[in-house]
């Protein structure tokens, strides 16, 4: 039997502008530039240069409008006709580099710009439909300097629907992804070591046995052979210590950083990183600005302006003008929300970027990591009272150049730990230390996690066994028996 009942539920929806606001704040410096140039070619209504006080004001043009419209007995209103936004869409990408800044500081980036291209010229020539190679180009967009898709599919997804408007699932991303790990070099698009080596080995003469043998030992017996319990892989596989040998032989020819011979950093195709924030320090105390040198100054066109005050007051033809001054109103309206957005932008990133030189202002004096505080993005937003969410947009892909060299905002945070002091210390600190004792360690007599852990311990931190050996992994530091040299 059929019911009916009343059910109330809160939805939040975010307007095309809220969302476009999220996108430019996300932007790094050259796209934002590539931003403003597209907009100024495609709405007549925005004008570069400095605001034009003689000009007539979009306001004054709206009331002369409403009082026109007051004394006509026909009623029309523009609310009547307009159905959304006239704001052009534009594709977002993550990469940060730009033309130089007005010092001409360069950083390389970590991959050079041919790699992804390399990459995206292969894609384009496979039979991919159009949704396809935007999924494509995007994954590629993900790839790591190493070649590797450090990224979740399911993320990927989430970014795709809020960033881009594009609605996909892992399925197809998992299609996609099998062609570009297709591609070369060879194990590029792995999303682990294991994959990355089953992908070249898939691409070498299986007809060859120590081939297959390689590829069935990474496939089911990679922990083992990753910690070298050969004696098992003899045992489990019923092979001879020769043939293991063999196969060991082609494992080493396979590179676990394939995309390492792309990233050259003084190879003529590395582009530099263009700062998006310039921090100087002087006995005075800090200056920090924006890098905008190549950021034009926007206005509404006067033009414009004059053009739907001209046309509220003309009457002599209702019907005709209504289009007219609907596409006018529109571009005014879209001009002005743009340039609001990109001063609600640089608001924003000030906003944000000041919190973070006054909550780490004592390691901006002298870049010293061990003046670093613990910090999360909780800290910055509650700092600054915007969302964490606008504070990881903030955060992501944005430079700052310093006087001792230029950092991604991310580098700023961290997690913290306790000393026996009740000190909170960053764990940035924790890894330098582990860095310090373990290259200053008898490679004959590695330092054990359990050793680690008392020199830490005696060094004053409160630090468990099983953190040690995380940051050790995430040092892509190996275990102690697998770093002794006899």
């Amino acid at each position: 039997m059929l019911k009916q009942r009343l059910q109330q539920k809160l939805l939040q929806k975010l307007s095309p502008q809220q969302i476009q606001m999220i996108k430019l704040l996300e932007v790094p410096t050259l796209q934002i530039e590539q931003r403003i140039k597209k907009e100024l070619e495609e709405n007549p209504a925005l004008d570069e240069g400095p605001e034009d006080d003689a000009a007539p004001s979009e306001e004054n043009d709206e009331e002369q409008y409403e009082e026109d419209e007051k004394s006509n007995e026909e009623e029309f209103t523009l609310d009547d006709y307009i159905e959304e936004d006239d704001i052009p869409d534009y594709k977002l990408q993550a990469n940060n580099y730009s033309k130089d800044d007005e010092k001409n500081t360069e950083i390389s980036f970590s991959v050079g710009s041919s790699f992804h291209e390399h990459l995206e010229s292969q894609l384009n020539l496979r039979e991919l439909d159009d949704k396809q190679k935007i999924l494509g180009e995007y994954i590629i967009g993900n790839i790591d300097e190493d070649g590797y898709l450090r990224r979740e599919l399911a993320s990927i997804v989430d970014d795709l629907a809020f960033l881009q408007n594009v609605t996909t699932t892992e399925a197809e991303l998992e299609e996609v992804l099998k062609e570009i790990q297709d591609l070369e070099p060879a194990g590029v698009g792995a999303r682990t070591l294991r994959e990355c080596l089953l992908l070249q080995l898939e691409k070498r003469d299986l007809s060859q046995p120590s081939v297959r043998l390689a590829r069935a030992i990474i496939d089911q017996h990679f922990e083992e052979f990753s910690k070298r319990h050969y004696d098992k892989i003899i045992a489990r596989m019923n092979i001879s210590e020769n043939d293991l040998k063999a196969a060991i032989e082609e494992v080493l020819k396979l590179n676990p950083k394939p995309g390492g011979v792309y990233s050259d950093p003084f190879s003529k195709f590395a582009q530099p990183i263009i700062p998006d924030f310039i921090l100087e320090h002087s006995e005075d105390g800090f200056d920090l600005h924006l890098n905008s040198r190549n950021l034009p100054e926007l206005r509404l066109s006067s033009a414009y302006s004059e053009m739907l005050q001209a046309y509220s007051k003309d009457k002599s033809n209702k019907k005709e003008m209504k289009d007219a001054v609907l596409f006018v109103k529109q571009k005014i309206d879209s001009a002005k929300w743009f340039i609001d957005a990109i001063k609600q932008r640089q608001n924003t990133l000030l906003l944000t970027m000041n919190a973070i030189l006054e909550y780490q202002k004592e390691y901006f004096v002298d870049g010293d990591e061990t003046k670093l505080r613990p910090m999360i993005l909780k800290d910055v937003a509650e700092m600054t009272g915007l969302d964490i969410s606008t504070v990881s947009r903030v955060a992501n892909s944005k430079y700052i150049q310093t006087h001792f060299g230029i950092f991604p905002l991310k580098f700023f945070f961290s997690e913290g730990l306790q000393t026996d002091s009740g000190e909170e210390v960053s764990t940035r600190e924790i890894k330098r230390i582990l860095q310090d004792c373990i290259g200053n360690e008898v490679k004959r007599r590695p330092l054990t996690d359990e050793r680690l852990t008392e020199i830490l311990q005696e060094k004053g931190y409160l630090i468990a066994r099983r953190t040690v050996a995380k940051y050790r992994e995430q040092l892509n530091i190996p275990v102690a028996r697998l770093r002794r040299e006899i």
